[in-house]
């Protein structure tokens, strides 16, 4: 009889009636959402797959044969590609030295309300807009090149950054933070001795993510005319130049992936 009342009392407790209806509404709600969007996602087009493989496929045989004959326009395409990495280093490193302040102001915990809440709403204004449209209008403001993909990242990741430092800042433990005001300090001496050393190493990690994001992000601002190997890219798909195409994808590829295990060795140093 104990062991039964035992296993009475492991048994994981029963939803409610209640519970349940709002778990079925819920999944009905979801296979609508799916119904609704069924004509405007074009699901209904899948078989154009078939129907169009032809043109697949002479796209697929030159994309699977890279043209790599050119050894001047591959040197080319590299310089290019250092380019956009350049435009990810600067875009990355501006927007750390703007969400270092940002973030302190958006943290609950450093300023108050009337402080914190307009910044984060500017930060989250900042983050909603894409990079190609922020770049877009600096291509107005400094004509085409790298300098409008610079600005570009560097106020769109301001935004992020701000945010994830921001949620580090208010995660901080308290006690190192009271040791450094009882000894008197004033409120920036908090926070450069009890606040930035403790969220130093995460807000490292977070700005190393961003770089590697803003690198595929600063090829695809070369669409618009902000330089680099995206301008590259455009231009060779207008002319359906597949297999140089497939060539710069590849120069593509080998930068994100040495950048990627570069920042992922930094990172683990860090820990």
């Amino acid at each position: 009889m104990a062991e039964a009342a035992q296993l009475d009392a492991l048994e994981p407790p029963r939803a409610s009636l209640g519970e349940k209806l709002v778990t079925w509404a819920l999944w009905l709600g979801f296979g609508l959402l799916l119904a609704l969007s069924f004509r405007g996602a074009q699901i209904g087009d899948l078989p154009l797959l078939g129907q169009n493989w032809s043109n697949t496929s002479t796209y697929l045989r030159d994309y699977l044969h890279p043209d790599f004959s050119d050894h001047a326009t591959v040197t080319h395409y590299i310089r290019e590609m250092w380019v956009t990495v350049q435009v990810a280093i600067w875009g990355t490193v501006l927007s750390i030295l703007l969400a270092v302040p940002f973030s302190l102001l958006c943290a609950t915990n450093i300023a108050p309300a009337w402080i914190s809440f307009p910044v984060r709403r500017l930060m989250d204004t900042l983050r909603a807009v894409n990079e190609l449209v922020i770049g877009t209008a600096f291509l107005v403001a400094v004509g085409p090149g790298p300098l409008a993909g610079v600005l570009a990242l560097a106020l769109h990741n301001t935004g992020v950054l701000a945010k994830l430092f921001s949620e580090a800042v208010e995660a901080v433990d308290q006690p190192p933070i009271e040791g450094v005001r009882a000894t008197g300090s004033t409120r920036l001496q908090e926070i450069v001795w009890g606040v930035i050393p403790q969220v130093g190493p995460l807000w490292t990690s977070f700005a190393l993510y961003r770089f590697e994001s803003s690198a595929r992000s600063a090829t695809v601002l070369g669409l618009i005319g902000a330089g680099g190997i995206g301008q590259v890219l455009f231009d060779n798909i207008n002319s359906f130049n597949y297999a140089r195409v497939s060539a710069i994808a590849i120069i593509i590829v080998i930068a994100v992936v040495i950048i990627d295990i570069t920042s992922s060795a930094i990172r683990k140093r860090l820990v």
